[in-house]
């Protein structure tokens, strides 16, 4: 055996046989018209597994031939998906995502040891919602109608809703399952024809879930090709065939992609960066609050999450025992294999990322006045030493400008600040160009409905910290994005055009 076989072999050894034999069979493999097939010039990259630093297995390294097969892939199959009626696509979708829940046996080990997320506490959620995120879209695909006009006696207006053609959904790798259902269940339930562009980071349970899907499509209706952003997603957002982009990740790249789609006259629906805050008043219930910010800050994902509540604001008469609350929650969450059942928290992605985490605890640490709580344990076990692991920090006596206040860390560094004044807490919480989530405790419901008109957040929570939810409007404003996901409108107003016919009836 070689070196390299040696070391995917060892990568591989902790998953169950049935998931070892999955991934062997996905393994430089895009999923184009249907098939599983390997890059054209055959380039590879290889995935780590974040918990032991070990290769887990090569992903297929696509360039702009693949884009071209796929897209091509993607065009021909279009008018004939479209003609289908939409009831049945809907009713192809809601069953593909029956599927995806019945393989959670395999995905879940699968998603767990590419990304390092904790298989009970993020793994199994994480495709439950996805199905159910499909199965919304399905039920929704009576509601492609359009309407009629009253325009004038002697004629017959009306509105109808069309596919837009071969969209482009570019997902990262936090959580791609649930971001790949948003994007894929709207697109083929209104008619169009899917590229995604897979994490190069985590992207064999998003080929196979797809896969599950597209057994029960007609070739090139939904393709899956995986690759780095500038030799794949670069030329996939440029192809002229492509004809709309859907994408999640990073505000850079987003403005990126923006750029492009403008020199195309194309739509974008971009979701990008946050910055959250959460309000704590001192009405709150304070366990119910602390409970809200372990859950809020995604501790459970090592913080990696574009919601995170990772500016706590809270009154200063709660604020010291808020503190020591919350450290004590966080502190009895297990950190360790991500593949056992026992853990709550797994790893964080990969080390570059680990690497911008530390310094910005370190930059934190050397702030003057400012007071950092480490939580819980790293692992002890010697199989996880090399492992991608962060003790969650809280930090106390930082101020507004500090850049643990201002930045996206996406790590597992929450900042707490007591406030005593309501006008002043919604202008530290507006401030910064983010605007993708808040949230406020209160048990006064004039209070909660005032701050939450007044908080510039597109996903505004009250007494609660839940992530995406089927059928609940998601979406930032400023930098954190363009367009709505997870809703009837998304379906209707990001992934069809409004035709207007009129009829001279005499």
């Amino acid at each position: 055996m070689s070196n390299e076989s040696e070391s995917l072999a060892g990568g591989r050894a902790r998953l169950p046989q049935g998931v070892r034999d999955l991934l062997a069979a996905l393994a430089g493999r895009h999923l184009v018209g249907n098939a599983l097939v390997g890059p054209v010039d055959g380039a590879c990259l290889t995935v780590l597994d974040p918990a032991t630093g070990r290769a887990l297995a090569q992903a297929p390294a696509a360039g702009p031939a693949d884009v071209q097969t796929a897209v091509a892939a993607a065009r021909a199959a279009g008018q004939a998906w479209a003609r289908v009626p939409a009831r049945e696509r809907g009713r192809l979708v809601a069953e593909g995502g029956r599927r995806i829940a019945a393989a959670s046996p395999d995905l879940a080990p699968l998603l767990a040891a590419e990304t390092g997320k904790a298989i009970r506490t993020e793994c199994r959620p994480e495709i439950a919602t996805a199905a159910d995120i499909l199965a919304m879209f399905g039920g929704l695909a009576t509601e492609l109608k359009g309407e009629t006009l009253p325009f004038s006696p002697d004629m017959l207006a009306l509105t109808t809703r069309e596919p837009l053609g071969v969209v482009a959904a570019i997902l990262p790798w936090n959580v791609p399952l649930v971001l790949m259902a948003l994007k894929i269940g709207p697109a083929l339930v209104a008619g169009n024809t899917v590229v995604v562009k897979a994490s190069e980071e985590a992207p064999f349970a998003t080929i196979e879930a797809a896969r599950l899907l597209a057994d029960l499509l007609p070739p090139g209706v939904l393709n899956v090709i995986c690759g780095t952003g500038p030799a794949c997603g670069a030329p996939l957002v440029r192809h002229p065939d492509v004809a709309k982009v859907t994408f999640t990740g990073s505000q850079a790249v987003g403005e990126a992609i923006y750029r492009e789609a403008a020199d195309k006259l194309i739509p974008v629906s971009l979701e990008l960066g946050g910055k959250s805050p959460m309000l704590v008043f001192a009405d709150a219930d304070l366990d119910r609050a602390v409970a809200g910010a372990v859950a809020g800050m995604r501790f459970t994902r090592q913080g990696q999450s574009c919601t995170a509540s990772s500016r706590i604001y809270v009154d200063a008469e709660l604020h010291d025992r808020f503190v020591e609350r919350l450290a004590a929650a966080v502190s009895n969450l297990r950190m360790g294999d991500p593949l056992e059942e026992a853990t709550d928290i797994g790893t964080v992605i990969n080390a570059r990322q680990r690497a911008k985490i530390m310094d910005y605890i370190a930059r934190g640490e050397a702030t003057p006045g400012a007071r950092a709580v480490r939580c819980g344990h790293l692992p002890a076990a010697p199989d996880l030493a090399a492992g991608l692991f962060v003790e969650p920090v809280l930090f106390t006596g930082l101020t507004e400008d500090s850049p643990l206040m201002r930045d996206e860390i996406f790590g597992p560094v929450a900042c707490i600040v007591p406030f005593s004044d309501e006008d002043d807490v919604l202008e530290a919480a507006n401030a910064g160009e983010f605007g993708l989530a808040a949230t406020v405790w209160t048990r006064d419901l004039r209070r909660a409905l005032r701050v939450s008109h007044a908080l510039d957040a597109g996903y505004v929570q009250v007494n609660q910290n839940l992530t995406i939810q089927p059928n609940l409007s998601y979406g930032g404003f400023k930098k954190s994005g363009l367009g709505k996901e997870a809703s009837l409108e998304s379906m209707l107003e990001h992934f069809t055009r409004k035709k207007t016919i009129v009829v001279d009836m005499r």
